[in-house]
């Protein structure tokens, strides 16, 4: 930067300046600057600089899944916020592995990151070191919190389970439930919210047994699931099945048709399947998919908005705020 500086016959801290902030030097400044990075092709490193400030003006994203399309738009939206804001946004994929996203936290700290929006792995999640990590920067959790008190933006899971439930009580039979693999608090609080819509409507929940699985292969566990199901003795206790995901619905409507099953709605067909997110690719399954949408841009720019006002605060306060959203019922040709 110094030598930089001496060629463009400016000072270091004026061409520093401009590198925070190239609108906050005056125009002539700039030009002189931008020629002189033309000639030279020079570039200051964004990572030591950050390493020198007491604040970086990077922000960590950590998700579990970096190709699955709800976290793909989530990321999205808090990437664009943090660059409208001067910020650089680092995303790490803990790729479902508690070993991974440990990992990912110590690289994110060696950047000397500003604060961080977390979708934790939960269950397997290294607690101690997410806990260390929020002493010392604001943390931001979003898709599920990774304990009571932290800082988190989501879905309102009972607000949408009542919507979904109570629906599905009025179309056709009542729903039983296909869970999902323990692998993050969603897998408790929805079964719960499951279980207090079923019970509000005057109704007995039934929880489909499954077997012990702390995979993310969601798709895999809903086809496994529902076919081992459906060759067994044990029929199911309803013809309508409520899966605690999308992707899970994805598998259970595959194993349904290989079972010679007609999926939809009405007379014509033999089982209803819902599901719960909207993922992406909800609407072109075969049938298109009956279920809750979660709204993944605002649950980005919520968290987002919430980490920044935590930045601004000197001492920010270690308990955690939640914003809770409420749900839209899609509905579709599966139920």
């Amino acid at each position: 930067m110094e030598e930089f500086a001496e060629l463009v016959g400016l000072s270091r801290p004026t061409v520093s300046k401009y590198f925070n902030e190239p609108g906050s030097v005056r125009a002539k400044t700039r030009e002189r600057i931008e020629a002189a990075i033309k000639q030279s092709g020079f570039r200051p490193n964004m990572f030591a600089m950050n390493l020198n400030r007491r604040r970086s003006n990077i922000l960590g994203i950590i998700i579990p899944n970096s190709t699955d399309p709800f976290y793909m738009a989530l990321t999205r939206r808090v990437e664009l916020i943090a660059n409208e804001a001067g910020l650089l946004a680092v995303l790490l994929s803990s790729d479902g592995n508690p070993e991974l996203e440990e990992r990912a936290i110590e690289t994110l700290k060696s950047l000397n990151i500003a604060g961080a929006i977390i979708a934790p792995l939960g269950a397997s999640s290294h607690h101690d070191t997410l806990s260390e990590l929020g002493k010392s920067i604001p943390l931001v959790y979003v898709d599920s919190p990774l304990d009571e008190t932290s800082s988190f933006v989501g879905t309102d899971n009972r607000q949408s389970f009542r919507l979904i439930v109570d629906y599905l009580c009025r179309s056709g039979e009542p729903p039983c439930y296909l869970g999902m693999p323990g692998v993050n608090t969603n897998a408790h609080t929805r079964e719960l919210a499951y279980v207090e819509a079923m019970q509000s409507l005057g109704m007995m929940p039934e929880i489909l047994e499954t077997a012990s699985h702390r995979n993310w292969d969601f798709e895999k566990f809903g086809f496994d699931e529902m076919l081992k199901r459906l060759k067994s003795k044990k029929s199911l206790p309803t013809r309508t099945v409520l899966c605690a995901n999308d992707r899970i619905a994805f598998g259970a409507i595959a194993a349904a048709w290989q079972s010679g099953l007609k999926v939809g709605r009405g007379d014509a067909f033999d089982i209803r399947i819902a599901g719960h997110d909207d993922h992406p690719l909800s609407r072109y399954a075969c049938p298109p998919i009956t279920t809750v949408a979660q709204n993944y841009d605002e649950i980005g720019r919520l968290a987002t908005q919430l980490l920044l006002s935590r930045l601004d605060e000197e001492d920010p306060p270690p308990d955690g705020k939640r914003i809770l959203l409420e749900a839209q019922i899609m509905l579709r040709s599966s139920a």
